[in-house]
């Protein structure tokens, strides 16, 4: 059993559950419905607040405020909620809501990266290993799907999701849905082509990127409709699991797609 190191300045509500091997830094001010998994190290001047539960081995830096309320006009103090998963990192001056209707979530996967000041806001989506760097923002029912990057300074609007292993260059302005295995930029952010150092590092085979790369071209770079250049990929790629994710995500988008 590990033992748990409290600072004597940490206030900590007779509630929170604590697990083994925590350590919470000067001055951090942790809620009553908080609880914090094994091995989590949080730093100095935290807060952390509201119906929130961390996983295991985290980092949580100075002066970031997690479970706090959302910056929502419309929140009168319902119950919602955070969720943050294992082995995440979350640097200093993050700030990351909960949700903000009855029974509302924010939800963070394992293995992820929050620079310093970046945002969370409620009940937004993040899956497992994605980054947002210094400055990013999430607005409100945002979702990342796992392995997407975020630049830094970079502000994605309110219910756009951003595919799986797609970056986002830095600066960007983001007000409709980011495809999958995309790299984007720009104000607002429009397609470049495709993430291939991400699609390499996460072991995607050479035929499969051919097949990803043929798609890119039909969806973002002809002169098809999205329905006809889906049409076409259909016809002509079959058995692949990541072009069939591609259209997928193409096709139920609500926003629009990115192109």
């Amino acid at each position: 059993m590990e033992k748990i190191r409290i600072h004597p300045t940490a206030i900590i509500d007779k509630n929170a559950r604590i697990s083994d091997g925590v350590e919470v830094g000067p001055y951090t001010i942790i809620g009553a419905n908080v609880k914090i998994g094994k091995g989590t190290k949080i730093g100095a001047f935290c807060v952390l607040d509201g119906h929130t539960e961390i996983g295991e081995n985290c980092q949580i830096f100075s002066s970031a405020a997690i479970g706090t309320v959302p910056q929502d006009l419309k929140f009168k103090g319902e119950k919602t909620s955070l969720k943050i998963g294992n082995n995440n990192i979350i640097r200093e001056f993050v700030t990351i809501n909960t949700g903000t209707a009855e029974g509302g979530k924010t939800s963070i996967g394992d293995n992820n990266l929050f620079m310093a000041y970046s945002h969370v806001a409620h009940d937004c989506n993040v899956g497992n290993n994605c980054i947002v760097a210094n400055n990013g923002t999430l607005a409100g029912f945002v979702t990342l799907e796992d392995k997407a990057v975020i630049g830094g300074l970079a502000a994605v609007h309110q219910y756009t999701r951003v595919g799986t292993l797609s970056i986002i260059g830095g600066c960007s302005k983001v007000v409709q849905d980011i495809p999958p295995y995309s790299t984007c930029d720009g104000h607002p952010a429009r397609v470049y082509g495709l993430n291939l150092v991400g699609l390499k590092r996460a072991g995607i085979s050479k035929d499969v990127i051919l097949n990803i790369k043929y798609a890119f071209k039909l969806l973002f770079f002809s002169k098809l409709s999205i329905k006809h250049a889906v049409e076409e990929i259909q016809k002509e790629i079959t058995g692949c699991k990541e072009v069939a994710k591609l259209v997928k995500f193409v096709t139920s988008s609500e926003r629009g797609i990115c192109r």
